[in-house]
Formats: C-alpha cells, sequence, structure tokens
C-alpha cells in the first residue's frame, strides 16, 4: 500500500492526538487556524518563528511556510487544505515544502464549541506508517505539539483582550 493509501485508512498505531481546551469562541480559535495575521503569531514549538510564504486557504488551496528554530535551523513546510468546514473542521496534508515528500502526513483540526464559550480543538495527525509516526514521537511531536498549542491560548488570550 503507498503512502496516499495508507493516509486514507486510519489506524491507531499511526495517529498522534492533541487536544486543548481554549478560553475563547470557536470562530476566533478557527480564524487563528486560516487567517495569516494569526498564524505568524502563534504557529510552531517555543522559540520558533513562522514565516507566510503563500497562503491560500480553500480546498485544493495551500500554505507554504518556514519556521526558524531558535538554532538557526529552517524548516520548509506545506500544507494542501482538503477540507474546510468553517468553523467546524480542517483537513489538510502536512508535509516539507516539496512534491510528493514520503513523510507527508494528514490532519484533521476539529473546533467543537462549548456552552461557556469554550472551544476545544482536536489535532490527529495519520503518519504514513507506524515507523513514520514513531520517529515523529521520538523527535518530541507531543511536546512541541503542546508548545504551539500553548503558544495559541496565549495569542488567543492577547487578542481576546
Amino acid at each position: 500500500m503507498g503512502p496516499k493509501a495508507a493516509r486514507e485508512t486510519w489506524a491507531l498505531d499511526r495517529e498522534i492526538v492533541l487536544t486543548r481546551v481554549f478560553d475563547a469562541p470557536r470562530d476566533l480559535v478557527f480564524r487563528a487556524w486560516t487567517e495569516e495575521e494569526h498564524l505568524s503569531r502563534w504557529f510552531g514549538p517555543r522559540g520558533f518563528t513562522t514565516t507566510t510564504h503563500e497562503i491560500d486557504v480553500r480546498v485544493g488551496g495551500r500554505w507554504r511556510f518556514e519556521m526558524l528554530a531558535p538554532d538557526g535551523t529552517r524548516y520548509d513546510n506545506r500544507v494542501v487544505f482538503l477540507e474546510i468546514e468553517r468553523p467546524e473542521r480542517l483537513v489538510f496534508d502536512h508535509s516539507t515544502d516539496k512534491d510528493d515528500d514520503p513523510g507527508c502526513f494528514r490532519a484533521t483540526v476539529t473546533f467543537d464549541e462549548q456552552s461557556n464559550g469554550k472551544t476545544v480543538v482536536t489535532l490527529r495527525q495519520l503518519h504514513p506508517t507506524k515507523a513514520q509516526r514513531d520517529a515523529k514521537m521520538g523527535f518530541g511531536a507531543v511536546e512541541l505539539g503542546a508548545q504551539t498549542l500553548d503558544k495559541l491560548a496565549e495569542h488567543l488570550r492577547a487578542v481576546s483582550m
């Protein structure tokens, strides 16, 4: 089974899941995930900066960006949007900024509005193979993802004031 077919069949041993409750309305949280002026201010782990080269948030559109690590390492990224259900759900493929990247993974982000004005965000990553998922876990995907969501919470507090 090729990487594309593998991504289309969900399997727990290939997934990473992060969930966070944000004290912000769903519409704002969704916009923070889809608008450049928000993304550049929070996306990426602590100490990283994100520079957008291109963003077109529509089905088939893409977000090309670079993350700069504190040690000066540059990470090129490409997101291709597959589904957009505003403001409930995003589905996209995330890879390096190269065609046919074998490490490309499928991400599904859901935005669940709570009656108290808070929003539950669940980010599910499905990696092409268990080995690639395990490598991402070993690299610190959960911790780095948690740092990224911490930065989103800080950003949402700042823009809500």
